[in-house]
């Protein structure tokens, strides 16, 4: 007779901030408006690079319907895609979850032959939504850029640090939507801890 073994259970993503997901909504609660923290997990993010002056460029900005931002620093978003300029030829393609695949084939179909590098690091990093009033000056606390929104408003990135972690800094598109700070998934607790602390000032 044979030998039956029940069917494997796949266990459910954890993401790397899902054990403080109850402390940063309890200091949201408790800043009472001033600050918002929370974890924005699994959020798609390609990186990709080919040749800015390069037929591809054109190619695959129409095949997102956008842009590829040209300007350092600088952030262009169309529907659920937000598309990053990381350096003259590489760029952080960031959408919402699960759609990896989708994002990677159209890349490589609009560039068709020309040199072009696709790479999912959606699993490298989580992302943390600040927002609030008091969200510059929480952020002010740990890293060294203006963030006034004057000099880094809506539309802008930059690859920085805060609390001496190496994060990806975006100003979202609208000033009360705050911030996204992406960062490495073995250094989001270090953040998260970080934050929390700082942000005892605002409850």
């Amino acid at each position: 007779m044979a030998e039956t073994t029940p069917a494997a259970t796949t266990a459910l993503p954890r993401s790397p901030l899902s054990h403080a997901a109850d402390r940063l909504a309890a200091a949201t609660r408790a800043s009472r408006g001033a600050i918002r923290l929370a974890e924005l997990p699994f959020l798609t993010q390609l990186t990709v690079r080919l040749d800015a002056k390069g037929a591809a460029a054109e190619a695959v900005g129409l095949s997102l319907d956008l842009q590829l931002p040209l300007q350092p620093n600088t952030v262009v978003r169309s529907g659920e895609l937000t598309v990053l300029w990381l350096g003259p030829d590489e760029w952080l393609l960031v959408g919402r979850p699960g759609c990896e695949q989708e994002l990677e084939g159209r890349v490589r179909q609009a560039a068709g032959e020309e040199p072009v590098s696709v790479v999912d690091v959606s699993a490298q990093r989580t992302t943390l939504l600040v927002s609030g009033p008091r969200a510059h000056d929480l952020l002010a606390h740990g890293c060294s850029l203006d963030l006034h929104p004057r000099a880094f408003g809506p539309g802008r990135c930059a690859q920085t640090t805060l609390g001496r972690t190496q994060v990806v800094l975006v100003a979202r598109d609208e000033p009360r939507a705050g911030f996204w700070v992406l960062v490495r998934s073995t250094f989001a607790g270090y953040l998260a801890d970080w934050l929390l602390d700082a942000a005892t000032e605002y409850v």
